[in-house]
């Protein structure tokens, strides 16, 4: 198989939520494959910061500091894209939070906060990026689900259900957009090394839990989503659509 299809030379990529953990190892992975990058998050410090770590590894890298949840300003920043002629060919959104809490304690505040960041975000930013995909008949968007698009865990309520409402998402964006060229799917991840997990991994009990649980015995790191990312924001990936791929060192595929 030619290393082109892999070639993302001449593409622009929009990852939200992209200053650290998952979204900055996409991000640095689909540069390095050749993607022109516009990194995206609510602190423009960190995002400042995770630009110029990229732009010293020789990657092109705009920043975009806008909030996923603020529709007005999405709508914004697509339109100065527009302005400065950056036709995202590729949107992973990849912004989340998390909030652990008993469901019978949850304010309906705290789930729609959840909901809004992790599920609606990437409906209006996806919406948006589509507009400008279908009238170029081309276009990859990746959104970032969870092991919860397919099993609950207690305490994560709105995080599950925002992470299956992301699956079926991508599947809506398929059926409606491919026959445009563009093409939507998602990755699932596993229990990953990141900020957001970081008290989980630092609780014995729970870290244990991971490692008995997953075939692989260890929690999975950042950067090993960044295969899976290229694959589907590249040509080899050209008639795969409305898909979730899980990389989650084999949790799913045993009891």
């Amino acid at each position: 198989m030619s290393a082109k299809l892999f070639d993302l030379s001449g593409k622009t990529a929009l990852v939200t939520g992209s200053s650290r953990g998952l979204g900055r190892a996409i991000a640095s992975g689909l540069g390095a494959a050749g993607a022109h990058l516009i990194l995206n998050g609510s602190d423009a410090g960190r995002l400042s910061k995770a630009a110029t770590e990229l732009r010293a590894e020789g990657l092109t890298v705009d920043e975009a500091p806008f909030d996923i949840t603020d529709e007005a300003a999405i709508v914004a920043a697509f339109e100065r894209f527009d302005e400065e002629g950056l036709a995202v060919d590729i949107l992973v959104n990849n912004a989340g939070i998390q909030l652990r809490k008993p469901m019978v304690e949850l304010t309906t505040p705290e789930w729609q906060k959840v909901i809004d960041t992790n599920l609606t975000s990437a409906f209006v930013v996806g919406r948006e990026a589509a507009k400008r995909m279908i009238g170029r008949g081309h276009g990859k968007i990746i959104n970032i689900g969870s092991l919860t698009s397919e099993l609950a865990r207690a305490t994560v309520a709105p995080y599950t259900v925002a992470k299956g409402g992301i699956k079926m998402l991508t599947r809506a964006m398929a059926a409606e957009w491919a026959e445009h060229g563009v093409q939507a799917n998602a990755i699932g991840p596993g229990y990953m090394l990141t900020d957001m997990n970081e008290a989980l991994v630092n609780n014995p009990q729970f870290d244990a839990w991971v490692k008995g649980r997953t075939p692989a015995r260890r929690w999975g790191r950042p950067e090993e989503l960044i295969g899976t990312a290229v694959f589907l924001a590249s040509e080899a990936s050209g008639y795969v659509n409305g898909q979730i791929i899980y990389v989650d060192g084999g949790m799913l595929s045993v009891l």
